[in-house]
């Protein structure tokens, strides 16, 4: 590793921390600092999290600013390594990890990772039945210690697990020492780091039995038999034990002079485990995730755990297989397979224990020999792969605590681990990728039919089958299910299945396969089995939800819990893969998994329950909805709509975030509309419509705003609310404005008027006055839109600034297409003065885009451009993407007209940027326009 061009780096933790730069020791400063450092050596290049660095450097409560103390350490740590280095640059050395950081090392720069190597090597010579060598490696290996690891940062370094784990890895590389020692006759010369080792680990019998053979080796029978004395006297002092097996037949084989062993005889060769399941035949796909496997396996400072989640079905297992049967020739001392059944409906979940004796089995230990207790199990399974190269695959994990005692304990194995839960700590103590699968893309959906069906079926109907994998939403295992049951009906054409299929949508009926646990109700019924009651009730309600994804506030408001609640309900379904964050707190379910909430909530839920559960999200949402309308509020001051009996912890700071709102429940608002609408619930019907206007007003969604108020005027006719019906009626013809359709729109503004007169809303009645003069200038009947504005615009707008800025604005307009441009000016520059008093951002828009309309007509095109870009900037101030883009449009018309190609074009993009949906007229217009731009030569 080199830390500058031809500056050689080394570290060292085998002992007293140091570290070498271009040969001279550098100084490493305080204790904290060498603590950190210490630690990152220590896991060599596996992650160290945050809160592990914190608690390391405080034994007691850390301070608030601990964080920012292990930052700053870090960060002098690798200027330290890397003179030069710029502030908050991450170097070359210690990187950043997730949640901590990492120290990236190479065998041949820390004494570690060279110390593990050696020991690998020593355990594969032995194995091989070469004793020589294989002690050789060991003392190479052993050679390498200068004192204990991370000497002089006690006691930290004696009590953290970190430290204690390397100085574990040199016991054990001290007892295969003495083993290889004992069979070529040579025990004598592993007496020193025996010695060295006994002292540190006085009641680890293993040590004292091969030390008081190599005593005895080395013509030392007295003094063996005295530390037998003094090691028994320790074990029934400090344990209240005597000496075990191991020791006691030490003894005696000192006792009776047997220390040489017997060299006739080689070693039996050791199990070589090859357990891995059948590879798919028709196994096809995700070959993003195998080449992320195949690049991090192949890194030198690569994981030793693979973390494979996801939900159910989704071909977890498949890909586990996959990638170990693609891996295992890199792993030559076996495979190991378990399935811990963390999900399963027929058997309890697999203990840590009896999956150690599977695999101490498995690996030539005979069961008579295995411990009862799970440490001393784990430790002997550690031991038992130390040295060698093994697969092992822990198929189907409930948790990582269910895997903690079958990770190895060193280097040189690789695990693949699937879940159907998030197995994030593994990412943080064992240092695990994460590989987390999603669907399936389409393509890759229709080669999993490929193979069951052959290609010349599947190509036969490409859109049979693609209705059968939408009706499956292109989860692995419902496609796999539909291909068995199509591979055994070879007559019945793809058609025929999809349409069986389409016959019950939202449904599992047709996804039961021959065998009932591997139906898709078994296999996600062992997820829903394992949520707690409240997660389990959430998702059984999560179909009554309207939309196609739900917030955390929308959750609570559904379930009838605090958002905090909330929040850790959608976490642990989160986990469980029985919903999926695509967006930031916004949670959506696979439809097949709703289709299995709703059977459970049928069978589980009260019809009472779930019409409760019904009006509690529909009275949230008319609750925000309100919150929301109020925010984007503009010339109206008091709303026309009221919150209604529910509540909601939703409160907007801005029009941004009222619309942002919008924008995410837009569907469900939509769909709560139609259901209200549906249930007699006439007034919620209304109110939520009428609460969407200014969003769908200043978006540019006329059809939404069309289809959604018609539902509404006729839920308020159904109700006899004739309040509802004038609203809706005026509202309506706001929609029909934007969409040109003038003589609709008049014909709802008049009826709006005949029913708000009736009712005594004069407020109401001034203002859809003025709405109808918009309408008629659209028309082009600009002088009845100054001779009644001029008559409306006297005492029933006093003391309205924005009202009355909005009656100038289009008496403005009007009299700049009669020409009469001096007017025009001064009633835009009126509104303009009222709209800035009242910090009215969409009056000062309106002012704007008339000033441009009026030099326009002057052809002082420069002047022109310039108002508008001002009202462009003014409507993206007040969060009216719709109009912006109008005003834009109209931009790059008149630059177009003036030969400026370029810069309309650029006004075009930025206009169709503003509303890139399909809903406006101006929008086709642009799509067109600049697809016929774009495609000239």
């Amino acid at each position: 590793m080199q830390a500058e061009a031809g500056e050689a780096i080394g570290f060292s933790v085998l002992g007293s921390i140091r570290v070498v730069r271009a040969g001279a020791e550098l100084r490493l400063g305080a204790r904290q600092q060498r603590l950190v450092l210490a630690l990152l050596l220590a896991r060599a290049g596996s992650p160290v999290s945050l809160a592990e660095l914190v608690d390391l450097l405080w034994d007691e409560e850390a301070p608030a600013s601990a964080a920012n103390v292990v930052h700053r350490h870090v960060g002098v740590l690798r200027r330290l390594l890397e003179p030069g280095l710029p502030t908050r640059s991450a170097g070359r050395h210690i990187l950043r990890d997730l949640s901590g950081y990492r120290l990236r090392a190479e065998e041949g720069s820390l004494d570690l990772l060279k110390f593990r190597s050696l020991s690998r090597l020593a355990g594969r010579s032995l194995q091989d039945g070469d004793p020589e060598s294989a002690l050789r490696h060991s003392l190479d290996g052993l050679r390498l210690w200068r004192g204990r690891c991370a000497a002089g940062l006690e006691p930290a370094s004696r009590l953290h697990p970190a430290f204690l784990a390397v100085e574990a890895e040199r016991a054990q590389a001290v007892r295969e020492a003495a083993d290889a020692a004992e069979r070529c006759g040579r025990l004598s010369a592993v007496l020193a780091p025996l010695r060295q080792a006994a002292e540190q680990h006085p009641l680890d019998e293993s040590l004292q039995s091969r030390l008081l053979l190599a005593l005895a080796a080395d013509g030392r029978q007295a003094e063996a038999v005295e530390m037998y004395r003094v090691v028994r006297r320790r074990l029934a002092d400090d344990l209240g034990i005597d000496p075990g097996e191991e020791l006691r037949e030490a003894y005696d084989r000192v006792l009776h002079q047997r220390t040489q062993p017997a060299r006739t005889e080689s070693p039996s060769p050791l199990p070589r485990p090859a357990q891995l399941p059948p590879d798919l035949p028709f196994f096809s796909g995700r070959d993003d995730l195998i080449a992320e496997a195949r690049a991090a396996v192949a890194r030198p400072d690569g994981p030793a755990v693979l973390a494979i989640d996801g939900m159910p079905g989704i071909g977890k297992t498949a890909l586990a297989v996959h990638l170990a049967h693609e891996f295992a020739a890199g792993y030559p001392d076996g495979q190991l397979y378990v399935d811990l059944r963390g999900y399963d409906g027929r058997e309890p979940a697999m203990s840590p224990a009896e999956a150690l004796r599977g695999f101490l089995g498995s690996l030539g230990v005979p069961q008579e020999g295995i411990p009862d207790e799970l440490h001393a199990q784990a430790g002997m399974y550690r031991s038992s792969l130390a040295g060698r190269r093994l697969l092992i695959v822990l198929d189907n994990c409930r948790d990582a605590e269910q895997i903690r005692y079958l990770l190895p304990g060193s280097p040189g194995c690789l695990v693949i681990v699937t879940s159907r839960g998030r197995l994030s700590s593994l990412l943080t103590t064992a240092g695990a990728h994460p590989l987390p699968v999603g669907l399936p893309s389409l393509d890759e959906a229709r080669a999993v039919l490929v193979g069951p069906l052959c290609a010349g079926r599947v190509a036969a109907d490409p859109a049979a089958i693609d209705a059968i994998i939408a009706s499956c939403g292109r989860l692995p295992l419902a496609l796999a299910v539909v291909a068995a049951r199509a591979a055994s009906l070879p007559r019945t054409p793809p058609a025929q299945i999809a349409a069986e299929l389409a016959q019950a949508p939202r449904s599992l009926d047709g996804f039961d396969g021959d065998d009932p646990q591997t139906g898709l109700r078994a296999v996600f019924s062992w997820s829903y089995q394992a949520l707690s009651a409240p997660a389990a009730r959430l998702f059984r309600l999560l179909p009554i939800h309207p939309g196609p994804d739900i917030s955390i506030a929308g959750a609570a408001g559904l379930a009838g819990v605090p958002p905090r609640t909330g929040r850790a309900l959608l976490g642990e379904l989160s986990r469980a893969h029985l919903i999926s964050e695509d967006l930031p707190g916004r949670y959506r379910t696979h439809d097949l998994l709703l289709a299995y909430a709703t059977e459970l909530g049928e069978e589980t839920d009260s019809p009472a329950e779930r019409a409760a559960a019904e009006l509690r999200c529909l009275q949230f949402y008319r609750a925000t909805c309100y919150q929301a309308h109020r925010r984007l509020l503009a010339s109206e001051d008091h709303p026309l709509i009221e919150p209604g009996p529910g509540e909601t912890p939703l409160r907007f700071a801005s029009h941004g975030d009222a619309l942002r709102w919008f924008t995410a429940e837009r569907q469900a608002l939509i769909v709560l509309v139609g259901r209200a609408a549906r249930q007699g619930r006439h007034t919620d019907a209304w109110q939520l419509a009428l609460g969407m206007q200014h969003f769908f007003d200043r978006s540019g969604r006329w059809a939404d705003w069309t289809t959604t108020g018609e539902v509404a005027l006729e839920a308020a006719r159904a109700g006899g609310d004739l309040v509802g019906q004038a609203r809706m009626h005026r509202s309506l013809a706001g929609a029909a404005y934007f969409r040109r359709e003038h003589e609709t729109a008049v014909g709802h503004l008049d009826r709006a008027l005949e029913l708000l007169a009736r009712l005594g809303l004069h407020g109401e009645v001034t203002r859809a006055g003025i709405n109808r003069a918009m309408i008629l200038g659209a028309q082009g009947r600009h002088e009845e839109v100054v001779r009644t504005l001029s008559a409306a615009l006297g005492p029933w707008v006093a003391g309205d600034d924005k009202l009355l800025a909005d009656g100038l604005v289009i008496m403005a307009a009007s009299n700049a297409e009669l020409g009469r441009e001096e007017e025009a000016v001064r009633c835009a520059e009126q509104a303009m003065a009222l709209s800035r008093g009242a910090q009215y951002r969409l009056g000062i828009a309106e002012a704007w885009e008339v000033l441009g309309q009026v030099h326009s007509a002057r052809r002082e095109l420069g002047k022109a451009v310039d108002c508008w870009r001002e009202a462009a900037v003014a409507y993206q101030e007040a969060s009216a993407s719709a109009p912006a883009a109008e005003v834009l449009a109209l931009l790059g018309d008149a630059l177009a007209a003036a030969g400026d190609q370029h810069g309309a074009v650029r006004a075009w993009q930025e206009a169709l940027a503003l509303i890139p949906y399909a809903q406006t007229r101006t929008g086709r217009r642009l799509a067109g326009l600049l697809a016929a731009v774009t495609s000239r030569p």
